[in-house]
């Protein structure tokens, strides 16, 4: 699952895979490609389930981030970089601050961060 076959440096949607595989980049994803590479190589789960499972968490976390987080942020900081390439933006900030609606609490960050941000309604989401 660490290979590219799995997609997991792929930001993109394919045409087996309406859904932004990002999330794969998370704590959570990158745990799950390495608990689905422990059950490949001892035998337990085939590669192609492990692909399916990979997709469905894909549709998972676009169905969740879509209905579920609806809290704004504001975010200042000098920006370093940006791209913009096939609707994915990418942005590289120095020293953010990070407020939260309705939250008095501000973060400051101390290095860089780093936000991909992925074009609304890009994805299926009722497949």
């Amino acid at each position: 699952m660490s290979s590219s076959k799995a997609g997991s440096g792929s930001v993109g949607t394919t045409a087996q895979n309406p859904f932004y595989q990002a999330y794969r980049r998370s704590s959570l994803g990158l745990a799950l490609m390495e608990s689905l590479d422990e059950l490949i190589q001892s035998g337990h789960l085939s590669p192609q389930l492990a692909l399916k499972l990979l997709a469905q968490f894909d549709k998972s976390a676009t169905l969740a981030f879509s209905s579920h987080l609806k809290t704004k942020a504001t975010i200042r900081s000098p920006l370093k970089v940006y791209n913009h390439v096939e609707d994915v933006w990418t942005f590289t900030l120095d020293r953010p601050t990070f407020k939260l609606e309705n939250n008095a609490e501000t973060i400051f960050g101390k290095g860089k961060c780093k936000i991909v941000a992925l074009k609304a309604g890009s994805a299926d989401l009722k497949a």
